[in-house]
């Protein structure tokens, strides 16, 4: 006799839905830090904006899709601009540092959202990877 099959989407509800709830208990907990590095991920696909310490320990992520963009709006400049904006406003960053790597529409947004929060940004580094032009 054949195995029944269980039905995995009442099951997934039920996972998402503790997932969520745990996890916006996390995010307003977040670690308030004065001094940090933002990481801009920018694919063609999504913007991923990491904020860590200066030790490298993640304190807050963000992406297009967690703040509710879907399909290929999240890869728009909006999308990266709004990420960037609340990861800043999250940490509540006085001055950091920029490691931008990828070459998506969302990084230049991202960039000039991050400098007009009021961040006092030390430097700005690139990925070497997207400064090399392949011949």
């Amino acid at each position: 006799m054949a195995k029944a099959i269980p039905k995995i989407g009442s099951r997934k509800k039920v996972r998402i839905g503790l997932r969520r709830n745990a996890r916006f208990s996390l995010r307003k907990s977040a670690r308030r830090i004065t001094k940090g590095v933002i990481h801009v991920q920018a694919s063609f696909n999504n913007t991923i904006i990491t904020v860590t310490d200066p030790q490298g320990r993640v304190v807050f992520w963000s992406s297009a899709g967690t703040c509710g963009f879907k399909s290929s709006r999240k890869a728009s400049p909006y999308a990266g601009q709004r990420t960037a904006v609340d990861a800043i406003r999250t940490v509540g960053l006085q001055r950091a540092e920029v490691m931008v790597k990828g070459a998506g529409s969302g990084r230049d947004a991202a960039l000039r959202a991050i400098a007009k929060s009021g961040v006092r940004l030390s430097c700005i580094r690139f990925h070497e990877e997207d400064l090399v032009q392949h011949v």
